[in-house]
């Protein structure tokens, strides 16, 4: 890993930080009236969010260096690959419990919002557990090369989001009401206020980004502790999560083998973590990024490859298959079919995750 140490003043900090909140706060604005997101707008914003990230990275080379520079772009590539996986997710939740296309969007966007939360937690305390105790780095590597074994191991399998234990817990202890009131996360029910579906559902999404963190924050702490380097390659690469959804939901059938990819970069964060407390000491960082780099362009070209005389999808919502129609409404008593996830046939299931 890289210690990169240059200093960052706490007006810096604060203006990245309060940049990342303005870009948040102008795509709510842009999707404030629930619409149906396609997938031209979609590439668009997603062509925003990725000019965002590596614009910043050019604003790292003016004012620093090109080693550090090329430290965050490491970071961001292997972080962006990384939430690939996150889509997975997002798309079965959203088919097991039938969200309305409309509502999806605002359901990401408070998911994001806790997302940037955990990792910053995740990125301070993980950073300062590798500076006060070297052999954390051992741990952290060997997490890295078992997650990357399992998700290149893992069988499709049903993933039942309704079982997570803190969407059960939560299900307990606040009242809800098992249907969708608009786009609503709470309402009132014979005159008591209980949570809607649409809660549920923030839950489901929030706990299981929890595991994301966890990997995408110990992968990018292989690549370097520069905390204020982590946290900025995590932000931009996390708030394109949302566009870049409602751009591969539908076509995540033809990625059949990046999860090999994805676990491969794990791998390799893994043994670079470990090497960096021995002898052969840390790797350079142009190789890190090559490795990165040709690992993800390998792994899509031969999922294309592969699935090529598969339909990619049109135009229309780019919502994750078997969600509900794209009229962006849905009647309030509209919730998830109790059996649909044992009825369902495979090709009617986004592609379950592969980790």
């Amino acid at each position: 890993m890289s210690d990169l140490s240059f200093p960052v003043p706490l007006w810096v900090w604060a203006a990245v930080t309060l940049g990342i909140g303005a870009m948040l706060a102008v795509d709510l604005l842009a999707h404030r009236d629930n619409h149906v997101i396609g997938f031209r707008e979609a590439a668009v914003w997603s062509g925003v969010w990725i000019a965002a990230g590596l614009g910043f990275g050019l604003v790292l080379l003016v004012w620093q260096d090109g080693d550090v520079a090329t430290t965050y772009y490491a970071g961001y590539l292997i972080e962006k690959a990384l939430s690939v996986d996150n889509v997975f997710v997002f798309a079965l939740v959203f088919s097991f419990f039938a969200v309305p296309d409309a509502y999806q969007h605002k359901v990401l966007f408070w998911g994001v919002i806790g997302a940037l939360a955990a990792r910053l937690v995740f990125i301070f305390v993980g950073a300062e557990l590798l500076r006060v105790f070297f052999w954390t780095a051992y741990l952290f590597g060997a997490f890295l090369i078992w997650t990357g074994w399992k998700m290149a191991a893992s069988k499709d399998e049903e993933v039942h989001p309704d079982r997570n234990p803190v969407v059960r817990l939560v299900r307990k202890v606040v009242p809800t009401d098992a249907r969708f009131h608009g786009d609503r996360f709470f309402t009132r029910v014979d005159g008591r206020r209980v949570a809607t579906l649409l809660f549920v559902v923030l839950v489901a999404i929030e706990a299981t980004d929890l595991v994301f963190a966890v990997d995408s924050v110990a992968a990018i702490l292989a690549i370097t502790t520069n905390t204020f380097l982590v946290w900025t390659a995590n932000a931009f690469a996390v708030l394109g999560l949302r566009s870049l959804y409602f751009c591969l939901a539908g076509l995540l059938r033809r990625f059949r083998y990046l999860h090999y990819g994805l676990a491969v970069l794990l791998a390799f964060a893994g043994v670079k973590l470990i090497l960096s407390e021995t002898p052969v000491g840390k790797l350079p960082i142009p190789l890190t990024l090559g490795v990165i780099a040709a690992t993800i362009t390998v792994s899509i070209t031969w999922s294309l490859i592969a699935t090529r005389d598969r339909p990619g999808g049109d135009d229309g919502p780019a919502a994750a298959p078997g969600t509900a129609g794209t009229t962006g409404t849905a009647p309030a008593e509209h919730g998830p079919d109790p059996g649909a996830s044992s009825t369902r046939s495979r090709t009617d299931r986004p592609p379950p995750r592969p980790r």
